[in-house]
């Protein structure tokens, strides 16, 4: 009997190919924007690319993809998907207000390697990204090291990583070119949001700066207290342990300058609520949050001459940790506009950071892995969820999670919620009955015969191990009752 396709498992073998052979086989849609956007979470829209193609048109696509192992099954992810039940005309804008600037949308480019001359920015203005944090600018001079990346990959698989590490500082190009390639772009790119990053040693350079991104005409500036690669003391994550440096330098920029001023928190604390107070306190008119984490990776091929250092993790493997960065600097008493960055991948990525009070998300390694073509399903799937819940404006959504989160004992620990075996989908794999007996409350036995998992509700504790680690999702949930009185 043959196996029915999974849809999500199959997009995550394309190779996302430029200019993809099967669409170029195809002569009636784009399979590779079908797959494209299964991949990052709009798999019903998907159907849009695919509408008028044949099966000898799917057929075609299918013998010319290049992936090294075997052809992606497009046909078969075609069939699997059903007919998109929102309707399109009812997608909202997404515009959205930011230190009072007007954004077509919340998605921005973070400081970082994307974002590093006037082509680059020009061509994701183009795509469709809202705006720019442009890499950092600073008086000092800047020369990297080769190679500065370095990624955490499943085993054995090349191009896809969960998690990023990079050496890289600041802009190598000199401050009075950076500053022109803003001026350029906000005088090509008017309806679009021009940011200067920058970062000082003294109180002196940090207004030089600031007055010169300005004069540039940047919509805003955002104060780097958070690179955690700097090789010059006293600039980076270093001053953004400090609430007395932050305050200071965020006092002198604010009393330099009238666009905006917005300080990047380092995730590199203990408690990311200190300095970002001291920043509001001095008048800062938005937070953002977060910059990458320490870390150390130990791949031969990512050592410098021989050797290897601290520095910077990012991907998606961050984002839980990034969330509750966002959450902690939402729950202030000094309440400030927030700029969420973290492993943002797929819209519903950049949901959560807006669910937790970001009015705008900023992406870096996403683009580095896939592109600025990743704007598309940004933008597709954020629409299409507003348009489902019948939310017209996207400020409506910024901060609407924040009731739901409480302190660990205010939780309720009076109900459980049991779970529930689908037999249809379960194949008899044993993986629940394994990880529940060695790592859970040996609640699940398992039939070697028939093959068939069964869970023992006297034992269940509801901690739900077995559905996290079911591989075809064939447990779920019940519904949440009272705990049954125990007599020991």
């Amino acid at each position: 009997m043959s196996k029915k396709v999974n849809i999500y498992e199959e997009a995550s073998r394309c190779l996302l190919c430029k200019d993809a052979p099967c669409t170029k086989a195809c002569k009636t849609g784009d399979p590779a924007r079908a797959i494209r956007a299964i991949r990052f979470d709009n798999h019903k829209p998907a159907l849009r690319w695919v509408k008028d193609c044949t099966d000898d048109d799917l057929e075609r696509a299918e013998h010319a993809c290049i992936h090294y192992n075997w052809p992606i099954r497009i046909r078969e992810m075609v069939h699997s998907i059903s007919k998109d039940d929102v309707d399109d005309s009812l997608y909202p804008s997404l515009t959205v207000d930011f230190c009072g600037i007007r954004c077509e949308n919340p998605f921005f480019l973070a400081s970082s390697a994307v974002c590093t001359n006037y082509e680059m920015v020009a061509h994701a203005f183009d795509a469709g990204w809202a705006g720019v944090f442009y890499k950092t600018i600073c008086m000092q001079e800047i020369k990297e090291v080769s190679p500065r990346f370095d990624a955490m990959h499943n085993n054995a698989t090349h191009g896809d990583f969960y998690g990023f590490r990079n050496m890289e500082q600041l802009s190598e190009n000199p401050v009075e070119k950076d500053f022109e390639i803003l001026h350029q772009l906000k005088q090509d790119y008017p309806s679009k949001v021009v940011i200067a990053s920058i970062m000082g040693q003294t109180e002196e350079e940090w207004m030089t700066l600031a007055k010169m991104a300005e004069e540039a005409g940047c919509d805003a500036v955002e104060l780097n207290f958070s690179c955690p690669q700097m090789k010059h003391k006293g600039m980076g994550s270093d001053v953004g342990q400090s609430p007395e440096l932050v305050k200071a330098f965020t006092t002198c920029v604010k009393q330099s300058v009238k666009i905006p001023v917005i300080p990047k928190m380092t995730p590199n604390i203990t408690h990311i609520t200190e300095p970002a107070e001291a920043c509001v306190e001095a008048g800062a008119d938005a937070i953002s949050a977060i910059n990458t984490i320490k870390s150390v990776t130990m791949d031969v091929d990512a050592e410098v001459s021989g050797m290897r250092t601290i520095s910077g993790y990012s991907g998606r493997a961050v984002r839980p940790i990034a969330l509750r960065h966002v959450l902690e600097l939402a729950n202030m008493s000094m309440k400030v506009e927030l700029s969420g960055i973290g492993g943002i991948e797929t819209w519903r990525d950049a949901l959560e950071f807006i669910q937790l009070g970001c009015s705008n998300v900023q992406v870096c390694t996403a683009v580095m892995q896939y592109g600025y073509r990743i704007i598309d399903d940004l933008i597709l799937g954020l629409q299409r969820y507003m348009a489902k819940r019948g939310v017209r404006e996207l400020h409506e959504l910024v901060g609407e999670s924040l009731p739901l989160f409480m302190n660990p004992d205010h939780l309720d620990r009076d109900t459980i919620i049991y779970p529930k075996i689908d037999r249809d989908k379960c194949i008899g794999c044993g993986r629940c009955e394994v990880s529940c007996m060695d790592g859970g409350h040996q609640a699940i036995t398992f039939d070697s015969e028939t093959r068939q998992p069964r869970i023992i509700g006297t034992k269940c504790v509801g901690c739900h191990l077995c559905r996290l680690v079911c591989p075809t999702g064939a447990i779920g949930t019940t519904k949440r009752i009272t705990k049954k009185m125990r007599i020991d």
